[in-house]
């Protein structure tokens, strides 16, 4: 679907995908997040931090694997000179962790996911050894929807969807 998401965008009232796949469409950020590692507990190869040694070394979980499809981070990686070592490839994060619990593998998932990851158990979420570039994810549209009120109104709700979203995973400070 990403690989033609500008033809598909003519059938469809929009897509929520993160920048890098598109451009010179309209679209409309919606929220911002970061990326973590997945790994097991019981994974004795990583210590209290993932190097960047454990991520040449460990085997992969990834989300999708093709020239189209792929995470920010996971291109960091391979600029940064490493060649991940595909395991498991999966279509969703929310079933990584369970390709990684009770084995050596590593995975990437957004930060805003740890939480259900955890929930699942046996497995430990970790910062990346380097600054991964955030993930933008933004509701992209075929310019014919551009002045179309119904349409703007979709891209209000999908706004204040994320600005609810955003809220809750906010970190709470103590008053």
């Amino acid at each position: 679907m990403v690989e033609d998401a500008a033809n598909r965008l003519r059938s469809v009232d929009g897509m929520v995908i993160p920048h890098g796949f598109l451009n010179g469409l309209p679209y409309q950020d919606l929220w911002r997040d970061g990326w973590m590692a997945v790994v097991s507990s019981s994974n004795d190869a990583v210590g209290q931090q993932i190097t960047m040694e454990n991520i040449a070394e460990l085997t992969w979980v990834m989300t999708f694997q093709s020239r189209s499809a792929f995470t920010s981070a996971q291109r960091q990686i391979q600029q940064l000179g490493i060649e991940p070592r595909v395991d498991v490839v999966v279509e969703s994060f929310l079933s990584l962790p369970h390709f990684v619990v009770g084995t050596q593998r590593i995975g990437l998932i957004q930060a805003a996911l740890a939480p259900f990851a955890l929930q699942l158990g046996g497995v430990r979420i970790l910062p990346l050894p380097f600054d991964a570039t955030p993930l933008v994810n933004a509701l992209w549209w075929h310019p014919v929807h551009d002045r179309d009120s119904e349409h703007e109104w979709m891209r209000d709700l999908f706004k204040e969807a994320a600005e609810i979203v955003a809220a809750r995973d906010a970190p709470q400070v103590p008053a």
